[in-house]
């Protein structure tokens, strides 16, 4: 199972939750930085509230491949588990197809958006095109392309260590 396209993918997983992680650490720091220039010292600067929806872009659609990949999106399972084994197999198909036609779709239509509002800028922000604020949303589509490809090649990869990094192996050691 540890595959050459496994271990890209634990690499673009990282790569997810370093960029995801990075971008909330980020957000917390310019968020209070806008609060406090603006009601303590009363010059509010006009930068903080875009910079910080950037990067809410960057922690949601990056973030949220991270997440799939690892088990951690809400799932409903309440109607499938009654099923019988043969036609949940086939509802999970059916959703990892579904998975793949809007991710790809979503990756289509955002690189577009991207695409034609690349020339236009943020009024606060003139020097950042309107295109980069978007980038993250087609990004984020084409990470969780590959790991619902990756789910329905080699399967969930929800257990291994490096998605389950947190958590303490089942020993005798991770017990007490």
């Amino acid at each position: 199972m540890d595959s050459l396209f496994v271990r890209g993918c634990d690499r673009l997983y990282l790569a997810c939750i370093w960029l995801a992680g990075l971008a909330i650490f980020l957000m917390s720091l310019i968020i209070p930085y806008g609060v406090f220039m603006r009601y303590v010292l009363g010059t509010g600067s006009a930068w903080p509230e875009p910079i910080a929806i950037l990067f809410m872009m960057v922690f949601t659609f990056i973030g949220a491949a991270a997440a799939y990949r690892a088990g951690g999106h809400i799932a409903v399972n309440m109607l499938t588990d009654h099923f019988p084994r043969p036609l949940q197999r086939l509802a999970a198909v059916v959703v990892d197809l579904l998975m793949l036609l809007v991710c790809a779709f979503v990756v289509w239509y955002g690189t577009r958006l991207c695409m034609e509002t690349w020339g236009q800028s943020i009024s606060e922000l003139s020097w950042l095109p309107v295109g980069l604020t978007y980038a993250a949303l087609p990004i984020g589509a084409a990470a969780t392309l590959v790991f619902v490809l990756e789910r329905m090649v080699c399967g969930p990869q929800t257990g291994r260590d490096v998605v389950r990094f947190e958590e303490l192996p089942d020993t005798a050691e991770g017990a007490r």
